[in-house]
């Protein structure tokens, strides 16, 4: 039925926008909040797997007590896996009260994909439109990616304030999903364009799909001097192994 990871008792954070996951299989909307999990310790993540009685299909009670258990005033996100968990999604959202109706968004995105880029972006505290464009990002992914592999250089200026670092992968699995998402949620912090290997730092799918294994090179890049922090500090992470050493 519902599976959940909220935030551990103590002071009061700022709620984050809570994730809920609609599939026809209750252990793909289990493991599915397992996998993100990993990377989105403090976001509620609910999953509204089978139908009822276990088997496969969906349950519009399942999808609407998880989006009342996923709801803490930040705004919900629900991402669904076939046709029929949509039009499941959509009649719950039907019948909820306007108000909350309101902070609820139908995410159209892969479930798995957009599931783990909405997580990150909830966990460094993304607001509902944030969480949302995280999710969506996932669908156009693999073109957005080799258009920017196709797209021409632009004009060099007079003069070069780029900021580089060059590091080398020390962890055994590369840049997997979990090293990926520490790279991304510490580029957050800083108020900063970064770059690595020309994909954006920020981008959890992107600097995924560069496919970085051990041994390989990655340039961490930013415009100027204002960078410099951020670039610094993402390097030493690489070059720190992950804590995965």
């Amino acid at each position: 039925m519902s599976d959940s990871s909220a935030p551990d008792a103590g002071e009061s954070p700022a709620p984050s926008v809570g994730l809920v996951f609609v599939s026809h299989s209750g252990q793909i909307a289990a493991g599915l909040v397992e996998l993100a999990r990993q990377m989105a310790p403090t976001v509620t993540l609910i999953a509204a797997g089978g139908r009822d009685d276990g088997g496969i299909g969906t349950s519009f009670d399942a999808v609407a007590a998880g989006i009342a258990d996923a709801d803490h005033g930040a705004g919900v996100v629900v991402l669904c896996d076939l046709g029929s968990a949509i039009l499941t999604a959509e009649t719950a959202l039907d019948f909820l009260d306007d108000e909350v109706r309101a902070r609820v968004r139908l995410a159209d995105a892969p479930l798995v994909e957009g599931g783990v880029a909405a997580a990150v972006a909830a966990e460094v505290g993304g607001d509902l439109a944030a969480v949302l464009s995280a999710a969506e990002s996932a669908r156009g992914a693999g073109a957005g990616a080799a258009a920017s592999a196709d797209a021409p250089a632009p004009a060099a200026e007079a003069v070069d304030r780029t900021v580089r670092r060059t590091a080398t992968l020390r962890n055994r699995d590369g840049l997997h999903a979990r090293p990926a998402a520490d790279f991304v949620k510490l580029a957050s912090t800083f108020d900063a364009e970064v770059s690595v290997n020309g994909r954006d730092a920020h981008s959890l799918l992107g600097i995924m799909g560069l496919g970085l294994t051990r041994g390989m090179s990655v340039e961490i890049t930013g415009p100027d001097e204002r960078s410099r922090a951020a670039v610094d500090a993402l390097a030493d992470l690489i070059e720190s192994g992950f804590g995965e050493e």
